[in-house]
């Protein structure tokens, strides 16, 4: 399996390219937005990518919805901005997962095999799942089979991410799902430090399906232990 690794910091690079043929990766590097577009042209595309968010001239995010537009190859960011607002800005540009530097090799390796894992299954999971297809939250439709939220009726761009969030927390409408239980199931890995990434795809959703954000009515949180999807009242 092979992973592209890019940053222009090129001893961090060399640094990770060990860690990783240690681990039995095959690393290929890039050093700028010229050289990723160039891999990602080639016939064979990575099985993920490394990409850190500052590379000197070049702007990660760019370099993001470049590998977005072509590809949809697990993409983990590398990045030194522990904002919100960073992380969310890279969720919304597609990326799968982040880890802030400075980072333990043991994350990096365990984070890169549980999204390699959760892409591989989701290949294989590609035909037309069994039981009920639709979900349904108040105006919120979630439609398996065509892989689709709709809002009132319009649909709703949700990424990868986002679309299996909202998949595991209406397929238990009603219980709080702790937030171990969904890193999981929709990042395959079981890591209370990594909570913050549920924490940004649930502010993230919100922004997309709820009428008033900042009040949500269909996704709650309850601090210190998960999220619930909300059973609307009827009447």
């Amino acid at each position: 399996m092979e992973v592209l690794v890019v940053d222009d910091d090129r001893g961090l690079v060399e640094f990770v390219a060990v860690t990783l043929r240690r681990a039995g990766y095959t690393v290929s590097r890039a050093f700028d937005a010229p050289a990723v577009h160039r891999r990602m042209q080639e016939a064979t595309e990575p099985d993920l990518v490394l990409l850190d968010i500052n590379l000197g001239a070049w702007n990660g995010f760019d370099i993001l919805k470049e590998i977005r537009a072509r590809s949809m190859v697990p993409v983990i960011l590398l990045t030194g901005r522990a904002s919100e607002e960073d992380k969310v800005a890279g969720l919304d540009n597609g990326a799968d997962d982040y880890v802030t530097k400075p980072f333990a090799s043991r994350e990096l390796l365990a984070r890169i095999r549980a999204n390699i894992r959760r892409t591989r299954a989701e290949a294989e999971a590609a035909a037309t799942p069994a039981g009920e297809t639709r979900l349904v939250a108040g105006e919120i439709i979630l439609d398996i089979e065509r892989h689709a939220v709709t809002k009132h009726g319009e649909v709703v761009k949700v990424t990868v991410t986002e679309f299996k969030l909202l998949l595991a927390l209406m397929q238990s409408k009603g219980t709080v799902v702790p937030t171990r239980v969904l890193l999981r199931k929709v990042w395959g890995y079981d890591d209370s430090d990594a909570a913050d990434i549920v924490r940004v795809t649930v502010h993230r959703l919100r922004r997309k399906i709820e009428d008033d954000p900042a009040n949500p009515t269909i996704l709650k949180t309850v601090p210190g232990v998960g999220v619930m999807c909300i059973v609307p009242e009827e009447g």
